[in-house]
């Protein structure tokens, strides 16, 4: 589990062809200090395993479903990606449950500075929509965020502070980009507890 708090800002540093794989390499100091083989790992958002270590830099591999239900298939040498390792017991939750489970590719559709802070508007999958609600949590990218506004059943608007901008992939992003989108999974969860229910009383 993670808490959509980015640790560190890696860049991809090489991507291979495995069969029906794809392997990533990423280096990322601060997070490879104590990555173990087997460790999960959350890039841009998406859990994945770590297969190999070096200096800096670890590998994991990306499966055909990853890289078709996320953006992590848009990646290339030089990309920058946000990085965050597993929750530990014991750390206080900075942001909210994140699991690295993607719901759905958002498509950036303005992000504009105003004052001191960003504007971010995303366009999301309409099946999103019973997920998302004004001021509720709503992972980007990984991203730990708030929902500030909603504009009908397909945009949703987020407030950037200095400190995201700066210590994110988001400082790279345009009109236009994907991301990777992870609704509230306590949403989900009460919509699957309510469902009988709401059935039975049709």
């Amino acid at each position: 589990m993670f808490t959509g708090i980015i640790e560190e800002i890696g860049e991809v540093v090489e991507i291979k062809e495995a069969g029906d794989f794809r392997a990533i390499h990423v280096r990322g100091k601060t997070v490879c200090d104590d990555l173990k083989i087997g460790s999960s790992i959350a890039v841009n958002g998406v859990c994945l395993t770590v297969r190999s270590i070096a200096t800096n830099v670890f590998t994991a591999e990306m499966s055909r479903e990853t890289l078709d239900r996320t953006s992590l298939g848009n990646l290339a040498r030089g990309s920058i990606v946000n990085l965050e390792r597993p929750m530990r017991a014991e750390s206080r939750f900075g942001g909210h449950i994140v699991q690295g489970h993607v719901d759905g590719i958002g498509w950036i559709r303005k992000f504009d500075r105003e004052g001191d802070a960003w504007n971010l508007k995303i366009e999301y999958p309409a099946a999103g929509s019973r997920y998302i609600v004004e001021k509720g949590s709503i992972a980007v990218d990984g991203i730990s965020l708030t929902v500030a506004d909603l504009q009908g059943s397909s945009v949703f608007s987020v407030a950037i502070i200095p400190h995201t901008f700066e210590n994110t992939n988001l400082k790279m992003s345009k009109t236009g980009d994907p991301v990777n989108l992870e609704f509230d999974v306590i949403a989900k969860y009460v919509e699957t507890l309510i469902k009988p229910y709401a059935v039975r009383n049709d």
